[in-house]
C-alpha cells in the first residue's frame, strides 16, 4: 500500500489533549501538524454554521506545533444527521444482482456509529453472520446559517456552497441482516447502525482547498489484500445532485454527513483484521476489528 499518511493541503481535524476536544490543523508550509486550542464539546456544529471551519486558513495564525502525530477524534461528533446513498455506484449494484434505481436511494446511521481514525470497529458478539466494509467518500456540509433554520430545497447549482469539505468514511454493514430486512420489505436501519459501523476521517480536506474535486482514486485494503478499487468518478449521482436530492426531503444543516455510496468490492472483516479505507488527495482511514465479548 503506498498511500500518504500526511494531508497534500491544508486540513482541519479534531484531537484530544489531556481530555479536552481541540482543534488541530495541518499546515503545509510547515509540514507540521498545529493545534488551534481547546473548544466546547461538539464546536464543530456551530463553527461549521459561523463558517470558521468553511475556511480555515485564519485559525493558522493562533496555533502552535504539535509534537508528532496527532491521535485523531471525530472530525464532526454529533452531526444532527448521517445521510447515505444505497448503490450508487453501478457495478456495486450489479455485484448484488441489482440495477441502479431510478431514484436515488438514501438511508441514515446513528450518531453512535461514529468513530476516529484508529479507533476499533467492534463486532456485535451476538452477530455471527457475515459483517462487510464499505469505503465511502463523505462530505461534511457546513454554510452560514446565523438563525440555525438550515437549508431545504437546494438546486444543484447552489449545492456546492452547502460544503465545507470532504472526508473518509467506512460504511459498515451487517450484510445478511441487511438481506433479511430487504426480503421482508423492512428499512436497513438495524444492519447500519451498531455501535462503531462508521469509521470516519482522519481530517476533513476544506472545500475551499479542493473547489475541483475531480475524478479521484479509491480503495480499501484488508490487511494487504485489496478489495475495492475504484474511483469517485463513477459515482451514479455526483455530489451537487445528491445534496439537491436530500434537501427535497430533509432540512440540511451543518455538519451533517452525506456518504456518497460504495463501490464494487465489499466483503467481510473478522476479528484481527485491520480495515484501511484511502481516497486520493483526501487521506487515508484505518481502523482495526474486534469481536465484542459475550456478556457474564
Amino acid at each position: 500500500m503506498s498511500e500518504t499518511l500526511v494531508p497534500e493541503c491544508l486540513v482541519w481535524f479534531t484531537h484530544r489533549v489531556e481530555g479536552a476536544r481541540h482543534l488541530g490543523l495541518y499546515d503545509t508550509d510547515s509540514g507540521s501538524f498545529r493545534d488551534a486550542g481547546p473548544r466546547p464539546e461538539y464546536f464543530e456544529r456551530s463553527e461549521l454554521a459561523g463558517g470558521a471551519l468553511c475556511n480555515p486558513r485564519a485559525l493558522l495564525a493562533k496555533s502552535q506545533a504539535i509534537a508528532g502525530r496527532p491521535v485523531f477524534d471525530i472530525p464532526v461528533a454529533h452531526p444532527s444527521k448521517i445521510l447515505c446513498l444505497g448503490k450508487n455506484f453501478a457495478a456495486h449494484a450489479a455485484e448484488f444482482g441489482a440495477e441502479v434505481p431510478e431514484e436515488p436511494i438514501f438511508f441514515t446511521k446513528f450518531a453512535d456509529t461514529l468513530i476516529p481514525d484508529g479507533a476499533p470497529i467492534v463486532l456485535p458478539h451476538w452477530v455471527d453472520s457475515r459483517i462487510d466494509h464499505e469505503l465511502e467518500l463523505a462530505i461534511i456540509l457546513g454554510f452560514d446559517d446565523p438563525e440555525g433554520r438550515g437549508r431545504k430545497d437546494i438546486s444543484a447549482e447552489d449545492a456546492s456552497a452547502l460544503v465545507a469539505g470532504y472526508t473518509v468514511l467506512n460504511d459498515v454493514t451487517a450484510r445478511k441482516m441487511q438481506g433479511q430486512d430487504r426480503g421482508q420489505e423492512r428499512p436497513w436501519l438495524r444492519s447500519k447502525s451498531f455501535d462503531s459501523f462508521c469509521p470516519i476521517g482522519p481530517w476533513v480536506v476544506p472545500a475551499s482547498e479542493r473547489p475541483e474535486l475531480g475524478d479521484l482514486t479509491m480503495h480499501l485494503h484488508v490487511n494487504d489484500d485489496l478489495r475495492q478499487s475504484s474511483s469517485t468518478g463513477l459515482m451514479v449521482v455526483d455530489i451537487p445532485h445528491a445534496i439537491e436530492y436530500l434537501s427535497r426531503h430533509t432540512t440540511l444543516r451543518p455538519g451533517d454527513i452525506i456518504a456518497m455510496g460504495t463501490p464494487a468490492g465489499v466483503g467481510p472483516i473478522e476479528d484481527g483484521d485491520t480495515v484501511t479505507c484511502f481516497i486520493d488527495s483526501i487521506g487515508t482511514l484505518s481502523n482495526p476489528v474486534v469481536r465484542e465479548a459475550a456478556p457474564h
